[in-house]
């Protein structure tokens, strides 16, 4: 495990989430975006990360792109890396969004016209303590329309889940209810979503860049066939096929 960084190093940190929060979009900016039936988007990108077990220095970084609205896979970028940076909570983005840009930025040069035109970030967004989550930090420095799907409830501004969250998320009987999340600060930090019919788990979903949060929880559900929504959903299937083949070329080789 990754020893904790100094003290200067978080302060580091905390003025470079504060600089780049600064650049951060929160409404629509694409005309797909405004559009009820979402005219004009083709393509939808999800990102992942996954660690190796046992092996927090081991992990493996996945892009997908599909279409839209057919979801269908058009491209697909699955690596393993190497982490260095350690775990601090609230600081995520330092250790894992590094290896999503370059994915984005591979895809860029290597097939330019499926570019994504929003991605689906297995994370949260502004849902963060400082407001600048791995959804939001991978769509400011790839300038790409992100939001944030987490399949937990990060606690900041006041938020628990406490027996009013339960009985809130008990109430989204149907697929597409949905409930606001609001701090104690007041701020509307996302919204739960109960995404399918077939898992009562709810999504919760923030912004991250260069989206509204209407729009965010419209297009999520958009693309869940299941609780996961689709760009997410393969994008984590590639990553454990890759690492399922590497650790059955491991146990080979013993």
């Amino acid at each position: 495990m990754a020893a904790p960084p100094p003290a200067a190093a978080l302060r580091r940190w905390e003025r470079e989430q504060a600089r780049l929060r600064a650049g951060v979009v929160e409404e629509d900016t694409e005309q797909w975006q405004k559009d009820p039936s979402f005219t004009g988007l083709e393509r939808v990108g999800g990102v992942d990360l996954s660690y190796i077990k046992g092996d927090d220095s081991s992990a493996c970084a996945s892009l997908v792109v599909l279409s839209y609205p057919a979801l269908e896979v058009l491209y697909e970028d699955c690596r393993m890396v190497a982490v260095s940076a350690p775990y601090v909570a609230g600081f995520l983005a330092f250790r894992e969004v590094p290896f999503l840009v370059e994915a984005v930025q591979r895809l860029q040069q290597e097939e330019p016209k499926l570019k994504p035109q929003v991605l689906l970030v297995d994370g949260n967004g502004l849902l963060h303590p400082r407001g600048f989550g791995v959804a939001c930090h991978l769509g400011v420095l790839t300038d790409l329309p992100c939001i944030g799907v987490a399949k937990n409830l990060l606690q900041v501004d006041g938020l628990t889940r406490d027996e009013v969250h339960r009985e809130q998320i008990r109430s989204l009987q149907r697929e597409g209810d949905s409930f606001p999340l609001t701090g104690t600060s007041g701020r509307l930090l996302g919204m739960v979503l109960r995404s399918c019919s077939n898992s009562s788990k709810p999504l919760y979903i923030s912004v991250g860049h260069r989206v509204c949060l209407g729009t965010a929880v419209r297009l999520v559900r958009s693309c869940c066939r299941y609780r996961i929504p689709e760009p997410i959903r393969q994008a984590t299937s590639v990553m454990l096929m890759l690492m399922h083949v590497l650790e059955m070329q491991f146990s080979w080789a013993l």
